[in-house]
């Protein structure tokens, strides 16, 4: 089990990848207690050898350590749980980090950076999204060649966090709430379509909408209308005139991707204020680098990851900002996905004892002319890995219509309802990805069900990050869900669990009370069960190089209904 050795550890791998640069034990030591531990330069190095033993940082002759590439992907899937907190913990900590100032366009600003290979290419989609005014600032930092990585190049473009700090810097209390998708018609932004809290998610939220094939950014700037990254804050009502003030003097220095900023308990883009707050929608920094994506270029994208001096940076171009000021209309409000799967739990009413009812449903599609190769990879994994599919059930849907075949397996949320019916009160939490070591299975991300319109394992799948083929084969990365119940009724939701087992649903385990779970973390007096993704099947064709369509928790279908592997 994991325990503050553990975390200190961690926190000097972060602290080493954060600085890129190798570091002797007292930089270190100083690092560490401004994070709040407190330790002397000999403990250091007792951690750091401990880190190069395993291979996560080497030592550079007498300059001290720097972190190896196996220590950066162990940082990455590390202790998740406490990724899952950390992350809104950096975003905290990059805003407390900005200090450019509007009047004299001197201080720091966070920026995401960007590696590619393509310059020329890249620069001219950049450049003609930076006109159109998709972005927070048409400000950039470009150095070439990139260390260690021949005929790279690194590109600063400007975080949607600055505005952050450059309001807190007025004394404006700031609380980031969401980064998502605004849908643009007619340059005119009218709401939000997806959405992931800050909190509670061990990936940045503007990074699940990164992929090229959620963003239209490209669209938008040459005909109006798709979806581009977005973000949204929410600050007191007594500050919004201060706040209009400041976001002016913002775009004086060619700072702003200001989009909409409410009144008092206005609704902004779909999204419900309380009446004494102002919501405020920005345009994602990260949009620029989703158009050069969705042309077809290879970028990989580092969000929030340090600051960079403002005066620094050249404008890459003069924009001519095209987006439309949003009207006061009320939109759509934004649909979360645990209102939707808490409707779908009441009504799941399979029987363990008949094996009849109804359970939840994903329904995938997938192309007819792909059908037989699809079908071949998902008998594959339904038939070797049982234990990686939520049920045994599932049922084949042609659509003559349009020219596919939908694909509808049983979803995870179903083992909520039948607990449910037992008078066991189970708690959705998180989607994950499971990593499938042969002793020791772990979490390497999780984002939770609340505060998510979407459901986590769809961008999972949609960002191409498991291995399911792997997996049944050996090592892999499945999905998988965690949920939670009260550790008073572990016992009789065991006996429940093993019932259903029998049945031919998966469970993949069941936690003591209070303790961490496949290196998760439950709330206290609380248990954790671990089910797998009821989209692995589905995955796994996904990964052959098939195109899907995939759908989590879609609808509710009788077993009976559907057939047995």
């Amino acid at each position: 089990m994991p325990d503050e050795t553990d975390r200190k550890m961690m926190e000097i791998l972060r602290i080493l990848a954060d600085k890129d640069e190798i570091l002797g034990a007292k930089t270190i030591a100083l690092e560490l207690k401004k994070k709040g531990y407190d330790l002397g330069e000999r403990a250091v190095r007792y951690h750091m050898r401990i880190l190069d033993e395993k291979g996560f940082t080497e030592r550079k002759g007498y300059a001290g350590r720097e972190i190896t590439p196996k220590g950066l992907k162990e940082l990455e899937k590390g202790l998740i749980y406490d990724q899952v907190d950390f992350i809104f913990s950096k975003f905290e900590n990059m805003i407390y980090k900005t200090t450019l100032n509007p009047l004299n366009a001197q201080g720091n600003v966070v920026v995401n950076t960007s590696l590619f290979k393509d310059k020329k290419g890249i620069m001219k989609i950049l450049k003609e999204v930076f006109e159109k005014g998709i972005a927070v600032s048409p400000f950039v930092k470009l150095s070439q060649p990139v260390e260690n990585k021949e005929n790279y190049f690194k590109l600063d473009t400007i975080c949607g966090t600055t505005i952050d700090g450059m309001l807190r810097q007025e004394g404006i209390p700031v609380i980031p709430q969401y980064g998502g998708l605004v849908e643009i018609e007619d340059y005119k932004p009218t709401r939000f379509t997806e959405l992931i809290a800050y909190k509670k998610t061990s990936m940045t939220p503007l990074e699940a909408f990164t992929d090229q094939e959620m963003t239209s950014v490209l669209q938008v700037a040459r005909e109006g209308n798709g979806s581009i990254p977005a973000n949204f804050r929410l600050l007191p009502q007594s500050a919004r005139q201060k706040a209009v003030k400041t976001f002016r003097d913002m775009e004086k220095i060619g700072v702003s991707g200001l989009m909409k900023i409410g009144e008092a308990g206005e609704s902004v883009l779909g999204i419900p204020v309380d009446e004494d707050m102002v919501g405020i929608a920005v345009v994602g920094g990260i949009s620029p680098l989703c158009a050069a994506k969705e042309a077809g270029y290879d970028v990989n994208i580092r969000l929030a990851e340090k600051t960079v001096e403002f005066s620094s940076m050249e404008r890459l171009i003069t924009p001519q900002p095209v987006l439309k000021t949003t009207s006061s209309i009320k939109r759509e409000k934004v649909k979360f996905l645990l209102s939707k799967a808490w409707n779908l739990i009441y009504m799941v009413d399979y029987d363990p004892e008949t094996q009849q009812g109804q359970v939840i449903t994903n329904i995938s599609q997938v192309n007819q002319k792909d059908q037989e190769e699809a079908l071949d990879i998902f008998s594959k994994v339904m038939t070797r890995k049982p234990e990686y599919c939520v049920s045994k059930y599932y049922q084949i849907i042609p659509d003559m219509e349009k020219d596919k075949i939908s694909i509808a397996t049983v979803c995870s949320l179903t083992i909520e309802g039948i607990l449910h019916k037992k008078g066991i009160p189970a708690i959705p939490q998180y989607g994950g990805i499971l990593e499938t070591q042969d002793k020791n299975p772990r979490f390497i991300e999780l984002t939770a069900y609340s505060g998510s319109s979407l459901d986590p394992h769809e961008i999972y799948i949609s960002k191409g990050m498991t291995s399911v083929l792997e997996a049944i084969s050996g090592s892999g990365r499945i999905l998988a869900s965690l949920k939670e119940i009260p550790y008073i009724a572990r016992q009789d939701a065991v006996d429940v669990l093993n019932e259903i087992k029998e049945n031919g649903f998966s469970i993949l385990e069941v936690g003591k009370p209070s303790e961490l779970i496949y290196n998760a973390k439950v709330e206290r007096y609380h248990a954790g069960i671990v089910t797998p993704g009821g989209l692995n099947p589905l995955a796994a064709i996904r990964e052959a190089g098939i195109h899907l369509e995939p759908k989590a928790v879609e609808t509710m279908m009788d077993v009976s209904q559907m057939e047995e592997f």
